[in-house]
């Protein structure tokens, strides 16, 4: 009985996980973007990192900004 149920909680999850990869490539993007515009010192390579991490975010508050 508990193999039935760790079936199907696997199943769950795994049905939900697509658009990991398409965010991790997004990440790559950003982060390929920003490393280019803010390459020199360290701290701006630090900087760049961060700011890839979070463009998601900032993504949506713009989109959410425009709708009236």
């Amino acid at each position: 009985m508990t193999d039935t149920v760790g079936t199907r909680r696997s199943k769950g999850v795994a049905s939900k996980g697509g658009a990991g990869g398409i965010w991790f490539l997004g990440f790559i993007g950003a982060l390929c973007y920003y490393l280019h515009t803010h390459s020199g010192t360290f701290w701006l390579v630090v900087v760049a990192i961060m700011k890839a991490v979070v463009w998601p975010a900032f993504l949506v508050y713009h989109l959410l900004m425009l709708k009236p």
